[in-house]
């Protein structure tokens, strides 16, 4: 099953009136692996908020003229935000950034809590036009529209329960912020004429704005008049998510002040001290899994070889109802060298398992390549429990570590062998506190662990809701 996860953020500040919107533009392509189905841009041009999204790449979005008129329009601050829903069709009026008068808010994570959220805004009076965790995150701003951006965020981090990094253009400012448990990454960085923040530092790399470090959780940044105002709004145990490290984030990126590639290269060394293997060559399933593969390689002393190239043409793949579309899905991704494989005794690497279906197919592919051997090779543990935080993992069933021992997993792939990295392993690796929610069911926040045991008991007794649709808490077709 493929990873996905939702979204990507940024923002700029000009401190000496320089348009923004190229910048914002250039950040979103380097974004662009957080979200690939949608796009869109706010701006501030000192009166009016501005905006421009649509359904596509960052470049099918946005053309040469939207950039130059907003750049001649003056604007000074800007938001901006890539897409990838977790269910359902992609619809305009889910796309970020969400403009609620003149509060605009792009946001990255998952609000658990969103339906007891949505209930009392509509209460409130409020009217909602979308099923995205930004819209309701714009009307508790809206809330206190007037009181200053200190307690409109504060209204917000009281009542949301999950993962949230939040850009938004407030009352003619620039406000940021983070969940008090630090979730989602958010990182910042800033020059002579620019202060900017993104899910990644290879969003300021790319527009050549050095990184200078990490939002934290529960803190709040306010840009205007050149000013940056730093406020903690509310404490909580930080728990970063692993699975930035194990798959979504770049390798060539910093987030919560460590480099992915770091990381990566950590999992492979540590895999291989764990769970050690007699073999001819080491091949990384593409791509994420590749630096952890060549440290994998250089710790065994098995030679690493290239045996899987992939088709970087193709789409996203939807998982196939039948063994047959299953194989073909891969293969129109993944083509084997079979004078790589063939007699061979081969590790495979691979990030992680959901499901497991696709690697059960690469391994097929792999064995009638000419493999005599294949040995699984996993950089992340066991994923054994649904994510609430942005993670489009979202029940237990479709978990394969869930309701099969590590021997019934490497029977279902057809391996020789297999080998998960351990959590202590992982902890290690990363070296900050992390998020071991879907690992452990040790969920942060409340509301989390309120609904993984809902959810477990539904699907025990056969009364879960509809599948496909339980990624935002079984009622919106939402992103983060």
């Amino acid at each position: 099953m493929e990873k996905k996860e939702e979204c990507g953020i940024a923002a700029v500040f000009s401190k000496k009136g320089k348009p923004i919107t190229h910048h914002l533009y250039h950040m979103l392509i380097a974004l662009q692996h957080r979200g690939q189905d949608a796009a869109g841009i706010a701006v501030w041009d000192g009166k009016t908020l501005i905006i421009k999204k649509g359904l596509g790449l960052v470049t099918e979005v946005f053309t040469e003229n939207d950039l130059s008129s907003w750049a001649l329009a003056n604007a000074t601050i800007g938001i901006g935000h890539t897409r990838y829903p977790t269910t359902g069709r992609c619809l305009v009026v889910d796309v970020q950034p969400i403009i609620h008068q003149d509060i605009a808010v792009a946001h990255n994570g998952h609000i658990a809590n969103y339906p007891e959220v949505r209930k009392e805004l509509e209460r409130s009076g409020y009217e909602f036009k979308s099923t995205v965790d930004s819209e309701p995150i714009a009307f508790l701003l809206h809330e206190k529209k007037g009181e200053g951006e200190r307690k409109a965020v504060k209204n917000a981090m009281d009542v949301l329960d999950g993962s949230y990094s939040v850009v938004s253009i407030f009352e003619g400012k620039l406000v940021v912020f983070r969940d008090p448990h630090a979730l989602r990454p958010l990182v910042w960085g800033e020059n002579e004429d620019f202060i900017c923040f993104a899910s990644e530092s290879a969003a300021l790399d790319i527009i050549g704005v050095p990184h200078c470090g990490t939002v934290e959780g529960g803190t709040m940044r306010v840009i205007d008049a050149n000013e940056t105002k730093e406020t903690t709004i509310k404490k909580g145990e930080i728990k970063n998510c692993m699975f930035e490290y194990v798959y979504f984030a770049r390798p060539d990126s910093i987030i919560n002040g460590k480099y992915v590639y770091e990381i990566r290269k950590k999992l492979g060394w540590i895999l291989a001290k764990e769970h050690p293997v007699e073999a001819d060559i080491v091949v990384p399933v593409p791509d994420t899994s590749r630096t952890a593969a060549e440290e994998f390689s250089r710790e065994t002393k098995i030679a690493m070889e290239e045996g899987l190239i992939k088709n970087r043409y193709i789409g996203r793949t939807f998982i196939m109802p039948t063994q047959d579309k299953r194989a073909y899905a891969v293969r129109i991704k993944l083509n084997a060298i079979k004078k790589i494989f063939e007699n061979k005794r081969v590790v495979l690497v691979d990030d992680s398992i959901v499901r497991g279906t696709t690697l059960r197919e690469i391994v097929r592919m792999v064995r009638e390549a000419g493999a005599k051997e294949v040995h699984l090779r996993i950089t992340c543990p066991p994923l054994k429990a649904p994510c609430f935080y942005g993670v489009d993992m979202s029940t237990y069933e479709e978990l394969i570590a869930g309701h099969k021992t590590v021997d019934e997993v490497r029977k279902f792939m057809g391996a020789d062998s297999l080998g998960y990295v351990s959590i202590d392993g992982l902890k290690k690796a990363i070296g900050l506190p992390i998020c071991t929610g879907c690992l452990d069911e040790n969920y942060p926040t409340e509301t989390a662990r309120r609904l993984a045991k809902e959810r477990k008991k539904s699907e025990r007794t056969g009364s879960k809701t509809e599948k496909g649709s339980v990624t935002k808490n079984g009622e919106r077709n939402g992103c983060g």
